[in-house]
């Protein structure tokens, strides 16, 4: 891990300045962690906030911020003023980060930096696309540094409350491609996902889907049936109360809001 993180600084020391997009899940912290810990040069952290971020992970960078001493940035990024992002295309994240970015550019000096994995790469991300085209640069890409390194570097430092989080994509990435994004949707499954870990804390995996067939739970490991049955009545009165239809609890299945074989989410 030690070899990891020092070809990782060598990286960061060519740049005298740069930014960090930082979500709120574990590549972006670990990566902002790592910078603002080991490189040389001044580094600025920018969290974008807005409705399709969860609380938690707002909190979680402000947090950091705090105890590490991080210059930190609250933006907006605006993609609730771009209807090309509130129309929900399959390319959806590409008009999410193409607002990011260029945010990020307005308020920073130098370069910036997303945390961005070499496992990433074997995915439909048309966020990088977006990151492409604003010379955005990937520092793991750069030093060969993959999903299972990032998680182990982290335990490596001690990061216990980041080292063992689940992939945490956008609230967005939730709702079914073609239904429009909206903030109340995003803020009901916000409700519905923490609610459901609160429930279920041994649960890795907790998504609520907004589909064209209804509102569905998926949970990666399923309980015993009355605490099933249980959840499923609470989830159902949640939805009618809000004026949804409730389809019911399934198993977690890698991207299922999406159409056209998009596989992440």
């Amino acid at each position: 891990m030690q070899l990891k993180v020092d070809k990782l600084t060598a990286y960061f020391d060519q740049f005298e300045s740069f930014s960090i997009a930082v979500s709120g899940g574990i590549d972006s912290m670990l990566l902002a962690y790592l910078a603002n810990r080991f490189s040389k040069a001044k580094v600025k952290s920018v969290h974008a906030f807005s409705p399709a971020v969860p609380q938690a992970a707002f909190q979680r960078v402000k947090h950091y911020a705090q105890i590490y001493n991080w210059d930190l940035e609250v933006i907006d990024a605006g993609e609730f003023d771009d209807d090309n992002y509130l129309n929900n295309p399959v390319n959806r994240c590409y008009y999410c980060k193409s607002n990011l970015y260029t945010r990020i550019a307005e308020c920073s000096q130098g370069m910036v930096f997303s945390g961005t994995n070499l496992d990433d790469l074997d995915d439909y991300r048309p966020g990088l696309e977006a990151a492409k085209e604003q010379n955005v640069q990937h520092p793991y890409v750069a030093t060969n540094i993959n999903k299972s390194d990032i998680y182990a570097i982290a335990k490596f430092y001690g990061l216990s409350d980041i080292h063992a989080l689940p992939a945490q994509p956008c609230l967005a990435s939730r709702v079914e491609t073609g239904i429009k994004i909206d903030a109340g949707d995003l803020g009901f499954i916000n409700q519905v996902e923490e609610s459901t870990r609160q429930a279920l804390p041994e649960v890795k995996n907790v998504r609520c889907r907004i589909t064209h067939q209804g509102t569905y739970l998926e949970i990666d490991t399923m309980p015993d049936s009355e605490v099933l049955e249980q959840l499923s009545d609470r989830l159902a009165t949640l939805c009618a109360r809000d004026g949804r239809v409730f389809s019911g609890i399934r198993s977690y299945q890698k991207g299922s809001a999406f159409i056209n074989g998009v596989t992440h989410g």
